[in-house]
């Protein structure tokens, strides 16, 4: 282990040294998951730093997923789930919410979620038709008044499109976005006449395209959906 605790220089503050140094290790799979780190004592004698310097690293490792510290037991490296890299997104994405990120995410949208709903028709199973399909009689049987539920069946409708594609980078990358279409969607059509019937009628077209492994139409009506989305969205915005 000298080569990853060896002593620390000065170029950048001992803290940010120390993080960096023990983060290579777990980056370079010198330290793997489940790996006891050395004491806090053991460390600071390593590093050759102060325990203030060395505590403050630690909370940040900590703090950010690398590491976990259970008291009474020592501090070990931990496993990055992809649960983690989505919550980090969601609450990026929560606290930069306004017009711009609205047109950013539409505009994501309508590059990459056509592409997707073509995948999903090839790669679907059964058990992702019946998870779609539940999310189709549940929009179709949600109260119109009820935006709220209406939205998280959406959402919900998406996501099962992407994990139908059986791609994890596309789930990783895509269900951050997903998790805003309740707050777009509340905000952009909360004023538009027959919306439901609409929006059923979309939703069940991709549904069907996916089911019928025609990717071609899947492309087609999912791209229609989100056009709709940014026309209408343009005209919110006037």
């Amino acid at each position: 282990m000298d080569e990853i605790f060896g002593k620390i220089g000065t170029a950048q503050t001992l803290s940010q040294k120390i993080e960096r140094r023990i983060e290579e290790a777990i980056r370079q799979k010198k330290l793997l998951v489940g790996t006891k780190l050395p004491s806090e004592r053991e460390l600071c004698e390593m590093f050759a730093v102060s325990r203030t310097a060395l505590r403050e690293a630690l909370r940040r490792l900590s703090a950010r997923g690398l590491i976990q510290i259970k008291k009474g037991s020592g501090m070990f490296v931990s496993e990055l789930r992809i649960e983690d890299a989505i919550e980090s997104l969601n609450l990026y994405y929560d606290l930069s919410f306004d017009s711009d990120l609205i047109s950013q995410i539409i505009e994501v949208r309508r590059v990459f979620e056509p592409e997707i709903a073509r995948i999903a028709a090839a790669n679907r199973t059964d058990e992702d038709l019946a998870a779609l399909n539940r999310n189709i009689s549940d929009l179709a049987d949600c109260d119109p008044d009820n935006t709220q539920m209406e939205a998280d069946i959406i959402n919900k409708f998406h996501l099962n499109v992407a994990k139908a594609t059986g791609n994890k980078v596309m789930i990783i990358s895509m269900e951050p976005i997903y998790s805003l279409l309740p707050r777009m969607r509340n905000l952009i059509y909360a004023n538009v006449d027959g919306e439901k019937d609409f929006t059923v009628k979309a939703h069940r077209a991709i549904f069907e395209a996916i089911r019928d492994k025609n990717g071609e139409q899947a492309y087609k009506e999912m791209a229609g959906q989100i056009d709709r989305t940014l026309e209408i969205y343009t005209q919110y915005l006037k």
